[in-house]
Formats: structure tokens, sequence, C-alpha cells
């Protein structure tokens, strides 16, 4: 598919942008190699692409004499500057071990740095979809199938907020850093890496660049003897001219370099991997009290073992060391363990009538938002990462079209629920990654128990559980539960949950107990119901019913 370039793209010049073409290191200037610009000077500038909120240090120099005696924080380091390039075109025209690939958290391809993998071809795409997706700020490494480099780096960039500066600042850090952790460990020297950064995610170019290139700075001073070459790679005119701009910064190739460097560097150049520092999150260690130690005994009395750790505990000596208005705010271990204990056990003891009539496990406090929040993630996560099809085949939960508001359907058949043949836990996560995109707004629930009576249903307990795992967002979104052909077990199952689980969400319930009565909130061309339905349906109602052609399944309404 690709063949090698005959002449080398400068770091000025058109981009190589034809995936025809392979270009070799060779062909790319090294930035130590590359002509100084005069003073660092920025010309011919886009102003389009400055960002008020972060004034260009280049623009706005302080006085050098108020900086006399400072020492650079990025000296002069020849071998260092050895392994940098920059480069104007794309990573994936390059022949190196890796190359970056700016993405989305599910690595979809729609998210992926444009033409990647139109390059590499549709195994790319195959195998990120068995990745499990990625988190913000980290990394996953793939083949690279039919690109020149070996491995492609996933990596996820964060959105961008003025007021959330900080943390979107540490986090696109990390990304440079998870993707050079992982060339290391998969034995690679060579990356090119393009704009982790992206229009859509709003993350100003400049403030992006100056973290792109202090937290490489950074890493390769600690591991510059794992890697050979780390090559920017830049899309458009604009971006190439900022790091032109902010390399001899962080890069200096010589002493005038860094002295220059030293009145243009930002206030912040962050810590030893090129974070911000928060000092509002820096751990205060307070000193010791400076007391005299007293001295220990000259002959020690011999104990016994079981009374060591008494007297070490009780020991005034230790007690020398403590802060008492330090100590006061911790509690006993023990002590905080045994409290724990006790709320629990209160909290249960209240509902064991409710465990003794069959409704199962209901006791224990509730979840709070962050809690509720951690599980459904932990949840999801799991469900993206198996193949739950078998779960799917069964036809208990599945997606129907819109009611008559226009909000979403998930139906729900309750005579497919074989509790005997079913690994509730499987169940529960093909819920969760079912449920996903209706929670989000409000949505609507269509709950089929037509001959659901002769199969066992699972308890109030397990029912509990499951709410608690979808979270607060499924219990404020839910429009209603319309519960079609409802018998009086289930009435009162209803009922308890609403008296035991949440009083909310099963309020919301609607009985409905003929066909035609559910067609009025829902469409018919909006749901897909088994055929086993409309014969209940005439078995209960019967001459009030509706009548279905099993050929044609044209539904006629019954005078």
């Amino acid at each position: 598919m690709y063949r090698t370039v005959a002449t080398a793209t400068t770091m000025g010049g058109v981009p190589a942008d034809n995936v025809d073409f392979v270009v070799d290191l060779d062909q790319v200037p090294r930035w130590i190699d590359v002509e100084s610009r005069s003073s660092l000077e920025c010309e011919n500038e886009d102003p389009s692409y400055l960002n008020s909120y972060f004034p260009d240090p280049l623009k706005s120099p302080e006085e050098e004499s108020s900086r006399n005696g400072m020492v650079s924080r990025f000296p002069v380091d020849h071998e260092v500057n050895s392994k940098i390039y920059l480069w104007r075109g794309q990573p994936w025209n390059l022949e190196v071990d890796a190359v970056v690939n700016s993405t989305n958290e599910n690595l979809e391809e729609a998210h992926s740095s444009q033409g990647l993998h139109a390059a590499a071809g549709p195994g790319l795409a195959e195998e990120c979809a068995t990745l499990g997706g990625c988190r913000t700020g980290m990394s996953k490494v793939t083949n690279a199938y039919d690109l020149p480099a070996r491995r492609v780096i996933h990596t996820v960039g964060p959105k961008y907020a003025v007021k959330y500066h900080t943390a979107a600042e540490n986090a696109l850090s990390h990304c440079y850093r998870s993707c050079l952790e992982l060339l290391i460990e998969n034995g690679l020297r060579s990356i090119a890496m393009g704009c982790i950064y992206t229009e859509a995610k709003n993350y100003p170019r400049e403030p992006a660049a100056h973290v792109a290139i202090r937290t490489v700075r950074r890493f390769l001073e600690k591991q510059k003897d794992k890697i050979t070459v780390v090559v920017f790679c830049t899309g458009t005119s604009s971006d190439t001219e900022i790091y032109k701009r902010l390399l001899p910064l962080y890069f200096p190739r010589d002493k005038r370099e860094e002295v220059v460097a030293i009145a243009k560097l930002p206030a912040d150049v962050g810590d030893e991997n090129g974070e911000t520092i928060i000092d509002e999150r820096k751990i205060r260690i307070k000193p010791l009290p400076k007391k005299t130690i007293p001295k220990l005994p000259e002959a020690p009395v011999e104990l016994p073992i079981s009374d060591i750790g008494l007297v070490r505990r009780n020991s005034s000596y230790l007690d020398t060391y403590l802060d008492p208005a330090f100590m006061s705010l911790i509690k006993d271990p023990d002590q905080r363990r045994q409290e724990k204990w006790e709320k629990n056990a209160q909290a249960q003891g209240g509902w064991n009538c409710a465990k003794m009539l069959g409704f199962g496990e209901l006791g224990g406090p509730p979840l709070s938002a962050a809690e509720e929040y951690s599980l459904h993630s932990r949840y999801l996560s799991k469900a993206n990462s198996l193949n739950l099809s078998e779960i799917a085949e069964m036809k208990i939960v599945y997606r129907g079209g819109v009611d008559s508001e226009g909000h979403p359907v998930m139906v729900i058949v309750g005579a497919h629920f074989l509790l005997r043949c079913l690994d509730l836990e499987r169940f529960v996560l093909h819920v969760v990654k079912e449920f996903k995109p209706l929670i989000q707004k409000p949505y609507t629930i269509v709950y089929l128990h037509s001959a659901a009576s002769l199969q066992i249903q699972p308890d109030l307990g397990w029912m509990r559980r499951l709410q608690q795992i979808l979270g607060r967002k499924h219990q404020h979104n839910l429009h209603a539960i319309y519960v079609l052909h409802p018998t009086f077990h289930l009435k009162a199952a209803i009922f308890a949950l609403q008296m035991f689980v949440d009083n909310v969400v099963w309020k919301k319930v609607i009985y409905v107990d003929r066909l035609l009565q559910l067609f009025r909130y829902v469409p018919r061309e909006q749901l897909t119901i088994p055929d086993f339905v409309f014969q209940h349906d005439l078995e209960v109602n019967g001459g009030k019913g509706v009548i279905v052609d099993p050929r044609t399944k044209y539904v006629y309404h019954r005078p």
C-alpha cells in the first residue's frame, strides 16, 4: 500500500497527506538541525488562534532584568534535543515504531484522527472494538495493520472548559505521558505524536502545545536511554508555527535560547512530570515537636509476648511524638469498625419481617449519589467488555419505538424471564448496557406480564439492587411504567416496592388490562409484541380484546 517518498518533507513545507507515501526518519530534520528563528520572535502569526485567557508568553515578555540570577528550569541538553523532530504531516505516514491516535472513550472510528483508519485498514477498527473502551487521559495499544508503523497507541484527550482548566491540563499531560510509557512497555523506541487535543473538545491550541512539549521534555529527562525519537506532527501551518515558537523554550539548543526562555516561559511550568501544581492540594506535614526523649531503663523488665503490643501502644515514649490536636481528629480504627457494624445491623434489623415474607434482603443504608455513580460505572465497564449475546437472544429486554409523547420505549417480557435458566449477574450487565442510551433523557417502560405468573420472579431485594445499579438518573428520567395484564400478586409486589424500595419510581406504574388500552399510550407500530400476548389478551378479555391474524399479524378490533 505504501511506497517510500522520494524527497524529504521540510518542517515548513506542504504536508504529505497522501497515504501512498512513507516518510523515513532520515528525511525528517531533527530539532537541533533546524535553523533558529531570529530571537524566537513570532512572525506571520495567525492571531485567530490566540486565546485571551492564556496570554502568549512570547507576546508579553517580562523584562529580562527582573529575571537576572534565575536558573533555567529547562537547561540545554543536547542528548535530549537530538531525539526531537518536528514534521508537518500525518503521523501514520512516518516509518516509526508507534503512532498516536487521538480518539474518544469508545475508540470509535468516527472520532479518531482523520484518515488513520482508512490508511490502516478494517482490522484496526475490529481490534479497537475488543478493547472495552479507554478512559480520558489514558492510552491503549493495538497493531498498526497496513501502516508503516508497528503499533498504534490510542489515547483520549479531555474536554476543555475555562472553569476546569487545571484538571484538563493535567489530563492532557497524562495522555502524552501514558503514550510514552506504553511505548517503553512494548519495547518500542520511536513515536510520532499528533496534536492530541481536538477541535470538538475545544482545547485551545497554544496552551495544549505548552502541555505537550513540556511533558515530553520531562519524560525524556528520566527515560532518555529508552527512547530514541519523538516526532511532533502538525496538521496545519498554524500548529507548525506554534511548535516552532515554543520548542526553544523547553528544548533550548544553546545558552542564548536558554537565557531567552527564562524570560519567555510561563510562571507555572509544572512539576517533575510537567503537570500543573495545585497549592491547595499539597500535603503539608507539620514538623514533630522538639521534646526531650526520656531515657529507656537500663534493665528492661521481661514481659510476656502477648503484653508487648499493649505496652507499646500505651507508651508515653510514643506520646511525646504525637500532636494531640491531630490525634483528636482520628478515631480508633476498632471503634470505627464497631460503629459501622452497629449502623448496618440497625438498618437491616428493621426489615427482617420483609425477608421472612420472601421479599429478599431489603436492609442496608441507601447509597450516596457518588456510590451509585461508581457502582453503575463498574457494571457498565464490565458489560462493555463481555459478549452477552445469549442474554439478548432470550428477548427479555429489548428496544421498542416511541410512545405517544415521543419518549423512547424499553419493552420487558415477563414470560421470557426464565429464572431457572438465567444467570442473574449477566442479566444485570445486559440490562445496564441496554438502558445506558435511554436513561440519559425521559423514557418509558412497557412491561408485558402476560402469562408471566407461571414463572418464578426475582424477589424485591434483587429489584432494589438493580435499581441502585441503574442509578438516580434512571429514577429521574423514567416517565412511566405501563404494566400489561397485571395480576393480583403483581399488584401486591408493586405495592411492596412502593413501601420498601422506592416510592418515587414505582408510583409511576400505570396498569393496563387490555392491548387496545396499551395502544393508546404506545402506538401499535412502535411495539414488537410476541404472539402469545395477543392470545393471552383474548383469553383474559374475551370479546373485549383483539383478534390477531397469525399469518398477516393484522390486529382486528372486536366489537
